[in-house]
Formats: C-alpha cells, structure tokens, sequence
C-alpha cells in the first residue's frame, strides 16, 4: 500500500537506489554538464563521478544545472498517480543550488498538497534528513511531524570535508565564507564544513595527511555523547576515505553500537564543485 505522503528528495543526498526503492523516496536529478552536455545525475551511465574525476584532471569545462520545475512538478504528479495525498519535498541547501526554489516554484501547481524542505545541508546530510522524515512517515506520523524530524536530524549533523585545491569550488560559485582562504599560500590545505547552508573554513592545516587525520578528530568530537550514523564521501580518493572509515570505526564503535560507517563516492554534481581527491565525513546524531 502506498504511503499516504510521498517522498521526494534529488540526487545530492547519495541515497542508494535500492534504499530509495525500498523506502519508497522518489529521486529527482540534478545535471552535469560536460563540455556543453547535459546528464541526468543517476540516470545517464555517462554521468558517473570515475567519468567527472577524469575529465576534471584534463582540464574540460564541467558545471551543474538544477532540475527544473516542470521536472518537480512531473514527480508531483507521479506522486498523485501512485496514490499518494500529499507531498513532502526535502533538499539541499538553498545557499548551495537553485534546485529548492526549484521545487517551491513546482509545489505552487502541484495536483496535491505539496511541502517543501530546505536541510541546509548536502550529500548524505540531507540523505539522513530524507531517513528521518520517512521513518516518521512509515510510523504513522504526520507531514509536520516528519517536517521537524527532517529539520532537527539535519540541524544536529556535522558535515565536514577536505579538498585538494579550492579551484573548483571557485569556479563553481559555491565556495562561500571559504573564500578568504583563497588568498593562502599555496600550501594551505583547507578543512570545510556547513555552516548555516552555506561552505565555511574550519580549520588550515599544512599536509594532506594532517588534514586527514584532523578529519577524524574533529568526527570523533562531533559524535561524542551521542548515538550516530557516520559515513564517509570521497571524489577519486578512495583508499584515503577506507583508511578514515576504518578509524572511525575503531574509535566510535560504542556512538555506533553496531552500525557500520559506509564509504562511497560522492555523484557526479558534488564531485563536479568538489574535484578530485575530496574526502568528506558525515556525523548524524540519531
């Protein structure tokens, strides 16, 4: 039987597609632009992050484009069809993509009830968020309900992140409060977080490896005297972000209680204003 409120969310929250099916979560795309071509995030096999990764080390252009609303709108729709009575929309931080205005614009013509969220957040932040409200849902809760789940769960996460260079965030326009940082020394290697939607400096360490590491303290600290979920994101960097997971399984295993603390690639959006060798880490009270 169909839930009664529908779930709808887009591709930067890094929901699996087999956990979206199951949870019932209909994923809206945002594109990636490559050289003056457009993929639907998650749907065209061109747009997959080993492919942005490459093309961002040769130098071609690569930007990012927001579902439309008539793309909100048919999801909308397809909601109504399957059943459902009202609609609960959550996405990334309107501070980050155009994609929330987005799916306010397509609400105001929705065929159903629609509410629109705006975490503040990004990547598995908001993926968290989107669990948050669904298990409300499933029990029975109402759209307010859910609603205040999704805003305190994402209100609660830390979302704390490491990149090579800054150039790409520069390029795309999302680089925020970091933007002081952009006058450092070349050796500066910058930690980020989100700070009230929007991409701040948490701290400028000297080394990749520092910077890894202090990624790791600074999860710990975000996790203690809670129980978490934490996953790890990385953009072509993998054995840095196996190394970090596998730490703070060691070191959080009580916060995690038996969870274990996923590590996969950002999509292609997120890698696209990211670039190469980002790893990030998520911390979400539960």
């Amino acid at each position: 039987m169909p839930r009664r409120v529908a779930l709808v969310t887009d591709s930067t929250a890094l929901l699996a597609p087999e956990v979206a099916e199951r949870r019932s979560i209909l994923v809206v795309p945002l594109k990636v632009v490559v050289d003056t071509k457009a993929y639907d995030e998650g749907v065209d096999p061109a747009a997959t992050s080993d492919r942005i990764a490459e093309v961002l080390r040769q130098g071609s252009a690569v930007s990012t484009s927001r579902p439309t609303p008539a793309v909100f709108l048919e999801a909308y729709r397809q909601a109504r069809e399957a059943g459902a009575e009202e609609v609960l929309s959550i996405h990334l931080s309107a501070e980050l993509s155009g994609t929330f205005e987005s799916a306010q614009l397509a609400a105001r013509d929705a065929p159903l009830p629609t509410r629109t969220v705006d975490t503040r957040q990004l990547g598995p932040a908001t993926g968290y968020a989107v669990l948050a409200a669904a298990d409300v849902l499933d029990r029975g809760g109402s759209t307010e309900e859910a609603v205040g789940a999704a805003l305190a769960r994402a209100d609660a996460t830390t979302s704390l992140f490491y990149v090579d260079t800054l150039e790409h965030l520069r390029r795309g326009g999302r680089i925020g409060a970091a933007a002081a940082l952009l006058g450092s020394a070349l050796a500066v290697k910058p930690l980020l977080e989100l700070v009230d939607g929007r991409i701040a400096t948490r701290e400028k360490v000297r080394t990749s490896g520092r910077a890894l590491s202090r990624l790791g303290e600074l999860a710990v600290a975000a996790a203690e005297g809670h129980q978490v979920d934490v996953s790890v994101a990385h953009l072509d960097s993998p054995e840095r972000a196996r190394s970090l997971a596998e730490h703070l399984r060691e070191r959080l295993a009580d916060n995690l209680s038996g969870r274990d603390v996923p590590v996969g690639e950002v999509g292609a959006v997120i890698g696209a204003h990211v670039g190469p060798g980002m790893v990030a880490v998520v911390v979400a009270p539960r």
